[in-house]
């Protein structure tokens, strides 16, 4: 058998319009002109939909903002907006933001058709035909969404091809499908979709999924092997109701299962996901496939050492294709090979008793439902062989911080590096904020060293929790270009950020060779 052909894919994402449709989510104009540009210029979708015509002022100025950097790029063909049949409005909206691509709302059912619209369907396409002849006498290329087409292939298809049979004498680019109510199993868009090709042969069609039944991913692939050569996605799968497809699950399928080809750069996809995470405020769920904070750790000890002997644990989900790295979770089920991982990272050798004791630790940890991380590697080795110097090189003496009404809370440390004792004090915006003041006013002044930015600071406590519950408080830094994060645990959050930020000092230790 040759090989299989390979099929180009289009991908046109819609994070920026369905995408902010989900609930609690607004994006502001400038957040969305930085996800456009990471989404085109990074990503390299091939399309994105930015917006809705009419819906604010505040839209008006994203869509406009957007528009205007799109086209002194080279890229305005590639930036589309929700639009309606609704006379001259959704057009002249559109035009006026500067943008030249409309993405127009017609019906793909009867139900919607006379139900939300009172109309039959001649009226509509009489309407739908007046919208695109105003179009393009003013230069705007219309795409077309056949809202509800799933329950329309299911109920009224005759209404479906009376509209195609309409639409496919005009100029319109690309017939959009929506499973709009995310009803569909892949058997339905297969048949449907095969029903759609075989009737219009010549025509483009998009499909568009949401994931109602959690099958999103699923019915965008079913599309794919139907002829479907357009597909929407969003970023982390945001989306109306339970979402849509996922952009990094559909890349990461098409290319692996289906030898599709798109134009996306799967090693930018990560960054593009931590910025919306970000900006939406929906945390990613940390198993989420490609982009899940834990996706790429291995946690069972025989997993690390398969991963040993030949890579026997990994697919071809290869954590570098997408811009990161393969880690190996510390716990209960930890072995050596897992600790052994860890350590060469880190750059460390231990010996095989020394190894043994560390395993037991980190299980004995593990057991408590303690969080045990690389960056914890050091001070269990340090504990368990009881030379401590070079890892514990660091410690906290002792600290008052001080917070009132009116007032910018104080901090007062004291710290030891190496037997030597130094002193600070300093105010800030918070106690935690006071105290990391003081700690780089003694590196500044007394120690004349480079402190690290903090570019990263979470808080979260167990679910359930009490007020007498644990924080965990995880920082990540950046020191000389080198992005790292460590963590602390305490029942006050404060205490929890500055154990980690002890940690931190303790870490960079061996990049000073001289004490000030």
């Amino acid at each position: 058998m040759g090989k299989q052909k390979q099929v180009q894919i289009e991908i046109m994402d819609t994070t920026l319009r369905d995408g902010e449709q989900t609930s609690g989510v607004s994006f502001a104009p400038h957040e969305k002109l930085v996800i456009a540009r990471h989404l085109l210029e990074d990503v390299n979708v091939d399309r994105i939909e930015i917006g809705s015509a009419r819906v604010s002022e505040g839209e008006f100025d994203a869509v406009k903002i957007i528009a205007d950097w799109a086209a002194g790029h080279n890229l305005l063909d590639r930036v589309e907006v929700l639009g309606f049949v609704d006379g001259h409005t959704s057009v002249d909206w559109i035009y006026n933001a500067g943008c030249r691509v409309i993405n127009l709302l017609c019906k793909g059912s009867e139900k919607h058709c006379t139900h939300q619209l009172k109309k039959t369907v001649d009226e509509h396409i009489a309407d739908t035909l007046k919208v695109l002849d105003y179009a393009d006498s003013k230069g705007v290329a219309v795409n077309v969404y056949l809202e509800d087409w799933s329950n329309g292939m299911k109920d009224s298809p005759d209404f479906v091809y009376r509209m195609m049979d309409a639409l496919m004498k005009t100029k319109i680019k690309r017939f959009m499908l929506p499973d709009t109510l995310g009803i569909l199993n892949p058997l339905q868009v297969i048949e449907y979709m095969r029903k759609m090709k075989k009737r219009y042969p010549n025509a483009f069609f998009d499909f568009h999924a949401h994931n109602d039944y959690d099958l999103a991913v699923s019915n965008v692939l079913a599309a794919v092997l139907s002829g479907v050569r357009g597909l929407h996605t969003t970023i982390n799968g945001l989306g109306e109701r339970a979402g849509n497809a996922p952009l990094a699950s559909v890349q990461a399928i098409l290319k692996d299962q289906f030898n599709a080809k798109t134009n996306v750069n799967e090693d930018r996809l990560y960054d593009v996901s931590r910025i919306v995470e970000s900006y939406s405020s929906i945390p990613v769920p940390q198993n989420q496939p490609i982009v899940g904070e834990n996706v790429f750790t291995q946690v069972a000890g025989v997993h690390a050492d398969g991963d040993n002997k030949d890579n026997l644990y990994c697919n071809d989900l290869m954590p570098e294709r997408f811009g990161r790295r393969r880690e190996y979770a510390l716990g209960k089920t930890s072995g050596k090979a897992n600790i052994l991982r860890n350590l060469e990272d880190m750059g460390m050798k231990l010996d095989d008793g020394t190894m043994q004791k560390v395993t037991e630790r980190i299980v004995e940890l593990g057991d408590k439902k303690e969080v045990v991380t690389k960056e914890d590697l050091p001070f269990i080795v340090a504990d368990v062989t009881g030379l401590g110097t070079s890892e514990n090189a660091v410690s906290l003496k002792s600290y008052v911080i001080s917070s009132a009404h009116g007032l910018k809370p104080m901090a007062t440390v004291k710290i030891e590096i190496y037997g030597k004792e130094y002193e600070a004090i300093s105010n800030g915006d918070g106690q935690y904020d006071a105290f990391v003041r003081a700690i780089r006013q003694l590196y500044k002044e007394n120690l004349h060293r480079t402190f690290p930015t903090l570019t990263d600071y979470s808080v979260d406590i167990p679910r359930g929790g009490r007020t007498d519950a644990f924080v965990r408080t995880i920082i990540t830094w950046d020191f000389k270009g080198k992005m790292f994060r460590t963590r602390g645990l305490d029942a006050d959050q404060t205490v929890a950020a500055m154990k980690a930020t002890i940690k931190m000092l303790n870490m960079i230790e061996k990049d000073y060779e001289n004490i000030v």
